[in-house]
């Protein structure tokens, strides 16, 4: 008799925290042995950014590595022993699914990758003036995962459409691929502006990611909610080092890799527009972020002290453990009414 889907989501969540809050002390001695520390751009573009985080020069970043690889780690193991040496006990802790599991792995996986190479290319000053990948080369990368995320969706699982509450699924036809790309790009991107503060992204990703988790759960998709448990629990563990004073950093292997992940679990469990409310403070930074440079260039000024939303908070004189305990509120506060509109919708 297998275990009952709650036993087997909540032990592979907590096997994902010991995982990877015991992997931790090895990579971050690694990180720090490779000197693969933060870089601080003092440019004269952005002097209050500079000024507020110059402390945090050389503080490692690729902590994303935890989260993702931890995954890749136990799903990897699980499905050799239940799939390859048939233990049947491992049937219990296999999460591996073609139709839940396989296609937001390799989003994730693909996205990190790219985050990866240009949290690297940016470590060692290499790379477009120093600074890791061209942005329009990484925006076509990026592009370029969502686009075989796309290419499934419409002709793999037959999804063409997105549920609207109150009103149903509305169908786009053929127009659902490049709202995909879109929809992909842009979450993803509005996780990366959201990491600049210590805990700040890990905890808003893993309040985002458990709402999630509980609508695939409901769903009966049981798969993708184990998936989003060892997430869960890697984010758990990663936060646990990242706090205030983090002892290193996401990077863009983590925040653009969850971030596409966070936009594929949406569509999967037709809840794409639902992240106006759970993922709000994402959304929040990225409107705070283009405000900005709509002011500066139709004004001539700067509408925030700095922007996205928790610099300016910060150069308002708010601790940086104030800003992200707030938003932290918000976003569970967000959250559950996401889920609220979601039974209700």
């Amino acid at each position: 008799m297998g275990f009952p889907p709650l036993i087997k989501i909540f032990t592979l969540s907590s096997l994902a925290f010991i995982v990877a809050f015991a992997a931790t002390p090895i990579f971050t001695r690694f990180l720090y042995k490779n000197r693969l520390g933060k870089q601080i751009r003092n440019d004269g573009s952005t002097p209050l950014f500079s000024e507020m985080h110059k402390k945090k020069a050389g503080t490692p970043t690729m902590g994303g590595i935890l989260v993702w690889g931890t995954l890749l780690a136990l799903m990897l193991v699980f499905w050799f022993l239940d799939r390859v040496l048939h233990i049947s006990f491992f049937q219990n802790l296999d999460f591996y699914s073609r139709k839940e599991t396989l296609l937001p792995l390799g989003a994730l996986l693909g996205a990190s990758i790219v985050g990866m190479v240009d949290d690297f290319l940016d470590i060692r000053q290499k790379g477009h003036n120093g600074r890791g990948l061209r942005f329009r080369f990484k925006l076509i990368l990026y592009a370029l995962v969502a686009a075989i995320g796309a290419w499934w969706f419409y002709f793999k699982l037959g999804f063409d459409y997105i549920y609207v509450p109150f009103s149903g699924n509305l169908h786009l036809g053929w127009f659902f691929i490049p709202f995909f790309i879109l929809a992909v790009v842009g979450i993803s991107s509005s996780v990366n502006l959201t990491d600049g503060l210590d805990g700040l992204a890990g905890g808003v990703l893993m309040i985002a990611f458990f709402a999630l988790g509980l609508i695939a759960f409901l769903q009966g998709k049981h798969d993708l909610t184990a998936f989003i448990g060892v997430v869960c629990g890697g984010l758990l563990a990663f936060l646990w080092f990242n706090v205030y004073p983090a002892r290193f950093f996401m990077g863009d292997t983590g925040s653009m890799g969850l971030g596409v992940l966070l936009a594929v679990v949406a569509f999967l469990t037709n809840t794409l527009i639902l992240l106006i409310f759970i993922g709000f403070i994402f959304f929040a930074e990225s409107i705070s972020f283009f405000l900005q440079l709509f002011w500066r260039k139709i004004f001539k000024r700067k509408l925030l002290l700095s922007a996205p939303l928790h610099h300016h908070l910060e150069a308002l004189g708010w601790p940086e453990t104030k800003v992200t305990m707030r938003l932290w509120i918000i976003a569970a506060a967000m959250s559950i009414i996401g889920v609220i509109v979601y039974f209700i919708g």
